[in-house]
């Protein structure tokens, strides 16, 4: 049978001849109803402290469970985020790739034109170098022609500026001068009933 401190208060035990001293009894009875007391005392406590640790156990088991779910999120955004990150640098490749080839090509194209521009100049510049050195050849007939002479003409890689060529003005030709018209009082008649009065 199960006691509490209150019944074991007010338990009476029977009384006999040979038995033992009552006030000793009395005392015991009332210092195991104190002991017991306390114990009881201390776990109604311990009961509420584990209810309180056991709903706080509960909240930890919630917030874990939060946070698990927020670590896979996080992890799982940032392997998207990574592979997007991974993407959008081999799109931004893609295209870098694609414009140093657009600018290479434009650029050959470019040199093309130049050395195509340089050889058409160059070309100009030999035709009128080669009617300076025919006008300043002399104009005889009796003249043999003399041997060509040596030809410098400045490399590609040559930035001087061409000396300046002196060319010798021709006289210009004298105009020529018209025959005397005859002064007749007579009409022409190779012309006649003419009148050359305009108008």
């Amino acid at each position: 049978m199960r006691y509490t401190p209150v019944e074991l208060r007010h338990v009476k035990l029977g009384r006999s001849w040979r038995g033992y001293t009552r006030h000793e009894t009395d005392k015991l009875l009332e210092d195991v109803a104190d002991s017991f007391e306390d114990v009881w005392r201390e776990r109604g406590e311990l009961t509420d402290k584990l209810h309180e640790v056991q709903k706080t156990l509960d909240e930890v088991k919630q917030r874990e469970a939060l946070l698990a779910s927020t670590l896979v999120s996080a992890e799982r955004a940032a392997v998207e985020a990574k592979e997007a990150a991974r993407r959008e640098a081999d799109l931004i490749v893609a295209e870098a790739h694609g414009e140093a080839r657009s600018v290479t090509r434009a650029a050959q194209a470019e040199r093309e034109r130049l050395f195509a521009e340089a050889r058409r100049v160059e070309t100009l510049l030999r035709a009128a170098l080669g009617m300076i050195e025919e006008s300043q050849a002399p104009r005889s007939a009796d003249a043999e022609p003399s041997a060509p002479a040596l030809e410098y003409w400045p490399r590609r890689e040559d930035t001087r500026e061409f000396h300046p060529v002196a060319v010798e003005a021709e006289p210009e030709p004298e105009p020529a001068q018209l025959p005397p018209v005859a002064q007749t009082d007579e009409e022409d008649e190779s012309l006649p009933g003419r009148d050359f009065a305009w108008g």
